[in-house]
């Protein structure tokens, strides 16, 4: 018997695709079929679709769309998990049997959360909640893969919380969001992403301020003599 397969769907609430989201959607899709899972970003505006980052998704097996997961899944609504952080309901591995396709509304990594996932709540998917702390969006998918696929209880995932990075001998950053930890024990991000968050950081102190949001990461803080 085939193994059953997951599709992972990301509705893209934003009106621009920023660096930090672009760095987390390749990821997931890259993991996603690595995995053996489908990946679908939609809601995405057609001039997004067009853009280069978006492009090489398709290189990894990702689909980008225009039309909102209620419009191509509209048949099976009552398989759609939506990962939402207000669900009174834990995700469990024996929801991997209750549902096919798991869902993740816009960027669950805000400091502080907008609550830009109430966007899809109101349209009556079944919710399940990945815990208490704040998570970048390629890390609930994560850890929801490894509670489904894996069936790993949300409790025996190693996580490290509000992780400090050091960017260089005089610099370190404190990231507001909850990671998956390696076997080192160090945040599993995107690839390129402290690359990025060294980039911005550097361009906070040229500029003399510091950025008030950047997509995904409001409120990181800079810790610098």
């Amino acid at each position: 018997m085939l193994a059953k397969k997951y599709t992972f769907v990301v509705e893209h609430l934003d009106p621009e695709l920023g660096p930090w989201s672009a760095l987390e959607y390749k990821t997931i899709a890259k993991e996603s079929q690595q995995s053996g899972c489908d990946f679908i970003l939609s809601s995405v505006p057609q001039s997004l679709l067009a853009t280069q980052n978006l492009k090489n998704l398709g290189e990894l097996g990702a689909e980008g769309r225009t039309d909102s997961i209620e419009t191509y899944f509209a048949s099976k609504k009552e398989r759609i998990c939506l990962l939402d952080p207000s669900a009174k309901q834990e995700l469990e591995p024996t929801d991997a049997e209750k549902f096919d396709v798991f869902l993740f509304g816009g960027i669950l990594g805000d400091d502080p959360p907008r609550d830009r996932t109430s966007e899809l709540r109101k349209k009556g998917f079944t919710g399940r909640r990945l815990g208490p702390v704040q998570m970048t969006t390629d890390t609930a998918v994560r850890v929801t893969r490894k509670v489904v696929l894996e069936q790993i209880p949300l409790d025996k995932i190693p996580y490290v919380d509000f992780p400090e990075l050091k960017l260089d001998e005089h610099e370190s950053t404190e990231m507001p969001f909850r990671y998956i930890t390696d076997e080192s024990g160090k945040p599993i991000m995107p690839e390129g992403m402290f690359e990025l968050i060294k980039a911005d950081a550097d361009k906070a102190f040229d500029d003399l301020e510091f950025v008030d949001e950047v997509d995904g990461l409001q409120g990181m803080e800079v810790n610098k003599p």
